[in-house]
C-alpha cells in the first residue's frame, strides 16, 4: 500500500508493517501496512467476518490463542481499546463497574495501596511511611483521582447509564448496560490513541449524538469499527477498507470512501477488460504464426513474451460485495394460539425487572418488545425460551409449537463444536446440506470447521441464524438478532424474516430493521403495555 506524503508528515500514533493474520487456514489480512497519524480519525470497514475485530485485537496484542500473526505492529503512548466483548469479570480490583472504570487510569490500585498507606501511617507515622502516603497521593491527583466521580458522572449521562448503575457489580447489568460502562472506561481513560469496535452498540440516538461531539472533541487518534454509518460519516477522516486479505486506505468521510471505492472498483474492470482484451488479440496473432516461416515464428515467440509480461502485470480486481440472499424455511403450522404467556414475573433478589406481563401471540404475528436497556426484555426472552424459569407466572406454547431462540450473546452456541457442528443433522441430513446452509448464511468454505471463539462477533449472529435456518421452528425468538451485522447483512436479515410466515417475538433497536419486520404489535417495558403496533412506536425502538 503505498502512503501519502500528508499521511506521514502526521506523528504515527499505529504503524503497522508487513503485517499477516490468519485464523485456522483463513487468512485475515497478507502482507498489509498501515498508518493512523496523531489526531486522525480513522474508520476500518469490511464485510462481517473480514477479521476487523482480530486485526484490532492483533494490534492491541490480545488476540486469541486460535489467532496467528506476523509482522510489525506498533502503538505510540497510551491507548484506550473498547473490544467488541466484555472482559465478564471487568479490569479493576473489584467486579463492580465503579472499579472496572477506575482501572482506566489506574486508580483502583492506586487508591487501594493509598487506602493501606493511610492506615500504616496511622499506626507508624515514620518519615518511611508519611513519604510513602505523599508520593501515592501525589500520583493519585495527578492521576484525577479527586474528580474522578465527577468524571465519571458526566460520562455516564452522555451514554445514558444511571449514575446509580457504576457502584452495582458488573455481572448485575444488562448487556446494554454493561457496554456502556466499558464505554465510560475508555471515554475516562483519555488516552492518547482510542480503539474502538462498535461503540454505537446499544446506545439510543441521544447517547449516539453525544459520543460523536465527544469523539470530535477528542484530540488524539481514533481507530474506529463501526457499522453505524451516521457515525462514519461524522467522525472520521479517513477509512481503512478490509477486504480479500488486503488493507486499502481511502481519504475523507464514510460516504466519500463508498464513491471513491466505486469509481476504483470501475476503472479496475475497465483496464482488466482492456488488458484482457489485448491478450486474447496478442496470442491469437502468435498463434496464426505458429508453424509458418523462421521470421513468423520468431514474432510469435516475441509476441509470446508479450502476453507474459501482460499477464504478469495484470490490473487487480477486487470482489464486489454482493447482498446476502437469505431464507428461511416455510415451518409446519402452529395453533393458532401459538404461545400465551400470564402474569409473568421475574426478580433478581428484591428488584422486580416483571411484575405480572401478560399477553398473547396468535399464530403469524410479530411482536416486538421494547424498553430501555434493563427493563427486563432479555429477561422476558429467556421465559420464553424455556432457560430461565420465571419467578411467578406461565409461558403456555400452543399445539404444534417449536421454538427456536437467538440469544443476544449467542449462549445458544456450543462454543466446543465447529461452526458446521452446531448445525442441527435431524432434518439436514448430509453435510453437503448443512455446509450450504452455512453458506447461504455467510460461512462458507473454510469458516464451517471454526470454533465459535475464532468467528467475528457478526459471523456469530450468523451462525445462531443458519442454526434457526435448520432448526424448522414455527416461533422465533429473536434478542438483538442484528447486533453487529454490517448494513447488507442486516437488511437481508430484515428481508428473511418479513417473508416468514411463522410466529415472531423480537428485541430490537434497529429502527430499519423493526421497520422491514412489519410488525403486528408490541409490548412496552416496564410497563408491560401489550397492544397492536402502531408507527409511532418506531420513535420507542432506539431508546436505549
Amino acid at each position: 500500500m503505498v502512503l501519502c506524503p500528508a499521511t506521514l508528515q502526521l506523528s504515527p500514533m499505529i504503524v503497522g508493517s508487513s503485517l499477516i493474520i490468519e485464523i485456522g487456514d483463513r487468512i485475515l489480512l497478507d502482507d498489509a501496512s498501515f498508518v493512523v497519524g496523531a489526531g486522525e480519525k480513522v474508520g476500518l470497514v469490511g464485510r462481517n467476518g473480514t477479521g476487523k475485530s482480530t486485526f484490532l485485537s492483533v494490534i492491541t496484542d490480545q488476540a486469541g490463542p486460535n489467532v496467528r500473526s506476523s509482522g510489525r505492529a506498533a502503538i505510540r503512548g497510551t491507548c484506550g481499546y473498547l473490544p467488541q466483548a466484555p472482559v465478564p469479570e471487568g479490569l479493576g480490583l473489584e467486579p463492580t463497574a465503579f472499579s472496572h472504570v477506575l482501572s482506566g487510569r489506574g486508580l483502583d490500585v492506586l487508591d487501594d495501596a493509598l487506602g493501606k498507606a493511610r492506615t500504616q501511617m496511622a499506626k507508624d507515622p515514620s518519615s518511611e511511611n508519611i513519604a510513602l502516603f505523599s508520593d501515592l497521593e501525589e500520583q493519585f491527583r495527578r492521576n484525577g483521582g479527586y474528580s474522578a466521580e465527577s468524571t465519571m458522572a458526566r460520562l455516564a449521562d452522555g451514554v445514558g447509564l444511571a449514575e446509580d448503575l457504576l457502584l452495582e457489580d458488573l455481572s448485575s447489568l444488562s448487556g446494554g448496560q454493561r457496554r456502556r460502562v466499558d464505554l465510560v472506561r475508555v471515554l475516562f481513560q483519555d488516552p492518547d490513541t482510542m480503539i474502538l469496535d462498535e461503540p454505537t452498540n446499544h446506545l439510543d440516538p441521544a447517547a449516539k449524538r453525544w459520543l460523536m461531539e465527544e469523539l470530535a472533541r477528542f484530540d488524539g487518534a481514533i481507530l474506529v469499527v463501526s457499522h453505524d454509518l451516521r457515525l462514519l460519516d461524522r467522525s472520521i477522516d479517513k477509512v481503512l477498507h478490509l477486504a480479500d486479505g488486503a488493507l486499502r486506505e481511502f481519504k475523507g468521510t464514510y460516504s466519500s470512501y463508498r464513491v471513491q471505492l466505486e469509481a476504483d472498483q470501475s476503472q479496475r474492470e475497465r483496464a482488466a477488460s482492456l488488458e484482457s482484451r489485448e491478450i486474447r488479440r496478442l496470442s491469437t496473432l502468435a498463434d496464426s504464426m505458429r508453424g509458418s516461416t523462421s521470421r513468423r515464428a520468431r514474432v510469435a515467440k516475441s509476441l509470446d513474451k508479450r502476453v507474459e509480461r501482460l499477464d504478469g502485470q495484470r490490473t487487480v480486481v477486487h470482489k464486489r460485495e454482493r447482498s446476502s440472499q437469505l431464507r428461511l424455511p416455510d415451518p409446519r403450522r402452529s395453533g393458532e394460539v401459538a404461545l400465551r404467556v400470564c402474569d409473568l414475573c421475574v426478580r433478581y433478589g428484591a428488584n422486580a425487572v416483571l411484575s405480572s406481563a401478560t399477553f398473547h401471540c396468535r399464530r403469524g404475528d410479530r411482536l416486538v418488545v421494547i424498553g430501555r436497556n434493563g427493563a427486563g426484555k432479555s429477561s422476558l426472552l429467556r421465559c420464553l425460551a424455556d432457560v430461565q424459569s420465571p419467578s411467578a407466572g406461565t409461558v403456555e406454547p400452543g399445539p404444534n409449537v417449536t421454538v427456536g431462540y437467538f440469544a443476544q450473546e449467542h449462549e445458544q452456541v456450543d462454543p466446543g463444536k465447529t461452526a458446521l457442528g452446531n448445525i442441527d443433522d435431524t432434518v439436514l441430513t448430509t453435510e453437503t446440506e448443512r455446509r450450504s446452509l452455512l453458506g447461504m448464511f455467510g460461512l462458507p468454505g473454510t469458516a464451517a470447521h471454526q470454533m465459535p471463539a475464532t468467528l467475528s462477533g457478526g459471523e456469530r449472529a450468523k451462525l445462531g441464524l443458519a442454526m434457526l435456518a435448520a432448526g424448522r421452528a414455527n416461533v422465533l425468538l429473536l434478542d438483538e438478532p442484528t447486533n453487529n451485522l454490517d448494513p447488507v447483512s442486516v437488511s437481508a436479515v430484515g428481508a428473511m424474516l418479513s417473508r416468514w410466515p411463522g410466529t415472531i417475538v423480537v428485541v430490537s433497536h434497529d429502527r430499519a430493521f423493526v421497520e422491514a419486520l412489519r410488525p403486528t404489535h408490541s409490548l412496552s417495558l416496564p410497563e408491560e403495555r401489550f397492544a397492536h403496533w402502531r408507527d409511532s412506536d418506531l420513535d420507542q425502538v432506539e431508546l436505549k
